[in-house]
Formats: structure tokens, sequence, C-alpha cells
């Protein structure tokens, strides 16, 4: 229930984003927070080395929603102090990369796992 919450709060909070509302990096926080609690919270015990490197890759996209809420943040006012034309270069706006990289990595492993799991299963 709680991924599933956490997930449907990334998409309101990254939607709200998009249409500059002030509260839609926190909701978008502590859905991608929520999210990636509960995705890591869920393991992995077999032998396959597909599986596990497809576990590593989808904790990568887990930082990467962590990364996407940081840089939503960061859009609103520039905390971190970078000069304008860094700030507009590297941080404007780019919530939204990390987004599309970590709902990518996201899908691939999430496909991947089911299919592999399948596998394995039909081997037993």
């Amino acid at each position: 229930m709680i991924f599933l919450l956490g997930a449907v709060l990334m998409v309101v909070g990254s939607a709200a984003n998009v249409l500059a509302q002030g509260w839609a990096p926190y909701v978008f926080a502590v859905g991608a927070l929520a999210f990636v609690l509960m995705q890591l919270k869920q393991g992995y015990d077999g032998s396959s080395i597909t599986i596990r490197r497809l576990r590593r890759i989808m904790v990568a996209s887990d930082m990467c929603f962590l990364l996407a809420a940081l840089l939503m943040f960061a859009n609103d006012n520039n905390f971190i102090g970078l000069r304008w034309d860094l700030y507009v270069t590297y941080v404007h706006n780019n919530w939204v990369v990390a987004l599309l990289v970590a709902a990518v990595l996201q899908l691939y492993s999430t496909h991947r796992i089911g299919r592999e799991m399948e596998k394995e299963a039909k081997k037993l």
C-alpha cells in the first residue's frame, strides 16, 4: 500500500511541478522516499546472477528518483548557491532528466525481473 501511494504521490508531484505549484517538490519527495524505501525493503535471496544485476539497476533507478526530488527542490530556488549560468546549465529543470532516467531503468528492470523469475520458477 505504501509502495503504491508513493508512486501516486510521485506522479501528482511531478505533474504539479510542471504546473508550477509550490507544494509539488514536497509531494514528490515524500512519494519518492516512500517508493524507494519500500522497494529497497524487498529483497532477493536466490542465486540468479541476472536477477541480482537487475536489482542493482533498480537501486540505481531509486537513487535517480531521489536525485530528481533534490533537483526539484533546487529548481525552485538556488539553495545550492551556484552562479546563475551554472545553475541554469546544470540544475534548472534537469529534474525531468533524472526522472526520465529513473523511469526507464525502473521499467526495464521490473520487466526483466518478472521474466527472469518466471524462468527460475519453470526450472523448479
